[in-house]
């Protein structure tokens, strides 16, 4: 972490207004909720469930290299559509407002290894109140990642792309590891915890309630094209994976996004952490259909603000949002996703190497806002 603060121009009180401005905005939104946003989502669950089902059908017959195509492609989005746009808002809350038992926090579960209990804990309650928080966020590089010029170097880091690759091809399972905190329950004392080994219980269940359905009954029940089914669900689950993955990392990794210390949320306020999270996200232009297919995760930063807020609301959401950044002369990180991309995997290459420059110390308004 450097000396350069990218707020350090903002006083206390231009701080709480901001805070103030995005209560305001967050509030207009939830007024004005309604059929037509419930409308939308039924609507994409419909069209969700109707691409998988002809999609499966399609592959019973994917001994014939069209159909495989038509087939793997259909169920890749499918599964994207379910993971991004449905179940990872849903969790969120974002619909609980509709008071439907079917399309519910506390009853949807997804087409993904993680539990949803599971993951709506490490993901809603973690994540997103400690964003980019050094030692209490650990979606900021999964435990596996060097994510900060100032976290000591050590020789294993320089097999950080590599770990990140494999991450990305099996998302799902790195999910499922990460809620699980696997890498510091596995000493064989924490393994013996009652709670971890319920929860690692459930994850065994989930899994194998995903290998059934996708490896076994769906490939079985293509006969003669059991193989052709088998390479194809794998390929759609590659392909699911690999994109949410990118999505998350374009969000939440790009040059220009910041991170922070420990010490500086100590007394955090409702404007210190609205700010935190619009220096702690990055967006993704694009397109309505690059929207959709990113869960409306391209808007993370207005996603990171609103968390609960329905995803369809995002892009209006984003003009006012973006407004205000250039109000308090802040830098809204975006662009497109080749370059995100580009620019987060720049910056795990970079990280991944030691230091050519020594730390900079940091002012005393470091307590406060500490940015990379």
């Amino acid at each position: 972490m450097t000396a350069i603060d990218p707020t350090a121009h903002l006083t206390a009180e231009q701080i709480e207004e901001l805070g103030r401005e995005l209560d305001a905005i967050r509030d207009e939104v939830i007024a004005s909720r309604g059929e037509k946003d419930a409308a939308y989502i039924r609507k994409v669950i419909s069209a969700q469930r109707k691409l998988e089902l002809v999609s499966r059908g399609v592959l019973l017959f994917s001994f014939f290299p069209p159909a495989w195509l038509i087939g793997t492609a259909g169920l890749s989005v499918a599964k994207i559509m379910d993971n991004m746009e449905i179940g990872h808002n849903i969790l969120h809350g974002q619909w609980d407002w509709m008071r439907d038992p079917k399309i519910h926090s506390t009853t949807w579960e997804w087409d993904h290894v993680s539990p949803s209990d599971q993951w709506k804990h490490s993901h809603n309650e973690l994540h997103h109140k400690y964003t980019n928080v050094i030692g209490k966020d650990n979606d900021l590089g999964y435990g596996i990642m060097r994510v900060d010029e100032d976290q000591r170097w050590h020789p294993i880091h320089l097999g950080q792309p590599l770990w990140n690759f494999i991450n990305a091809c099996f998302f799902e399972y790195g999910i499922a590891a990460y809620d699980l905190e696997l890498g510091k329950n596995l000493h064989k004392r924490r393994r013996k915890n009652p709670e971890f080994r319920a929860r690692a219980k459930a994850v065994g269940r989930k899994i194998r309630k995903q290998v059934l359905k996708d490896y076994v009954i769906h490939p079985l029940l293509s006969g003669p094209s059991f193989l052709t089914t088998l390479a194809a669900t794998f390929t759609a689950n590659l392909v699911r994976n690999i994109w949410s993955h990118s999505v998350i990392m374009c969000g939440h990794f790009p040059e220009g996004v910041q991170v922070f210390e420990r010490r500086s949320i100590k007394g955090e306020t409702r404007g210190q952490w609205y700010l935190r999270q619009m220096m702690g996200s990055a967006n993704i232009s694009g397109s309505k259909a690059m929207h959709f297919m990113t869960g409306n995760l391209s808007h993370q930063i207005e996603h990171h603000l609103f968390p609960d807020l329905p995803s369809n609301r995002y892009a209006e959401v984003a003009v006012k949002v973006r407004a205000l950044f250039e109000k308090y002369e802040l830098e809204y990180v975006t662009g497109p996703l080749p370059k995100q991309v580009f620019s987060a995997w720049h910056k795990v290459f970079r990280l991944s190497l030691p230091n050519k420059k020594p730390k900079i110390k940091t002012p005393d308004r470091e307590q406060e806002l500490v940015a990379a």
